[in-house]
């Protein structure tokens, strides 16, 4: 039986890896991952300065603005601390961070020991919306670590079935 899964690539790194959606877990967060990846989407990806060995991915507001999608999502599946190869979606509402008007989703790709959510304006829940087989972690911590050191990239998600 297929399920739904994202594919997550960036070529300076060789990060090519596949996580498997969670919507048993997170039903809300998966739907909204479905409707924004109905088309593949290209995201800036930076290394995290607070929540430790995560890309963060957040998603541009023009790819927000007027989305049925874009909508306050609950914290499903949630975590504090984010484990190796978990991809996890994190909602901060508008105005909460720094009087910023628009609400921020970031989809965080964690590949080491020792994440946590704790960020400027205090701890955030986040939600563990889908992972990556364990077979794949060796080489999407490897990319990341390339990442890392390089900078700034754009990484493409799309749509699968794993």
């Amino acid at each position: 039986m297929n399920k739904p899964a994202i594919r997550i690539t960036e070529p300076r790194s060789q990060l090519s890896v596949t996580a498997l959606l969670r919507p048993e877990k997170a039903p809300e967060n998966a739907a909204f991952l479905q409707a924004y990846l109905a088309t593949p989407r290209v995201v800036p990806g930076i290394h995290a300065m607070w929540t430790g060995p995560e890309i963060s991915c957040p998603i541009p507001s023009d790819d927000l603005d007027g989305q049925p999608y874009a909508r306050p999502l609950p914290a499903e599946n949630a975590t504090l601390t984010p484990q190796p190869g978990d991809i996890v979606l994190s909602y901060v509402p508008p105005r909460m961070w720094g009087g910023n008007p628009d609400a921020i989703f970031d989809i965080g790709l964690y590949y080491g020991q020792g994440a946590r959510l704790l960020f400027p304006i205090g701890w955030l829940a986040g939600s563990v919306v889908a992972q990556l087989r364990a077979e794949e972690r060796d080489q999407f911590a490897a990319s990341c670590g390339v990442i890392r050191r390089n900078g700034a990239c754009d990484v493409t998600f799309s749509l699968v079935e794993a």
